[in-house]
């Protein structure tokens, strides 16, 4: 069976199944650690599951606000245009907590919180916590990963 894990301690991804290692990335998870409340700008732990997978078959680095495609591609000049935005890029895997009163309903949401795996600008750091909760990653790594899970993977974080 399939499992996706993320390590916030050492800052990686891996996809399982078994004992089949299928992917491994670096990733970048919250600059304000580990944590469920809302406002908080943590990266929440326990276990989770792939609500939603968001952009399949758009260009790398299409640009989404809200989930939805802008209709823009990253670029280091629109990057420098728009400085101030945190840039959730090419795919969506959109976090859904599975530990009531953990990381599910209430105020330790993390579908509410609007949790996700993402990419972000090719230049961003990866393997040093820099996010404002959710998991970047490359480009590339991302689209590889959103080929490799579907919507109910179980997802889980550790601290």
């Amino acid at each position: 069976m399939k499992v996706l894990e993320i390590f916030i301690s050492n800052q990686t991804c891996r996809l399982t199944d078994g004992a089949k290692l299928l992917f491994e990335s670096a990733v970048s998870t919250a600059l304000n650690g580990a944590g469920e409340q809302n406002d908080s700008g943590c990266t929440p732990r326990g276990l989770h599951s792939i609500h939603a997978c968001i952009g399949a078959d758009l260009p790398e680095n299409t640009v989404f606000i809200g989930r939805r495609p802008t209709g823009e591609i990253y670029t280091a000049e629109l990057g420098e245009q728009f400085p101030e935005r945190d840039w959730i890029l090419s795919r969506i895997l959109w976090l859904s907590g599975m530990e009531l009163a953990k990381n599910r309903l209430g105020n330790v949401d993390t579908m509410h919180r609007y949790i996700y795996i993402h990419g972000c600008p090719d230049t961003a750091p990866m393997g040093v916590p820099l996010s404002h909760g959710c998991i970047r990653m490359r480009n590339k790594d991302v689209i590889e990963l959103f080929d490799l899970v579907q919507t109910g993977l179980s997802v889980m974080i550790h601290e």
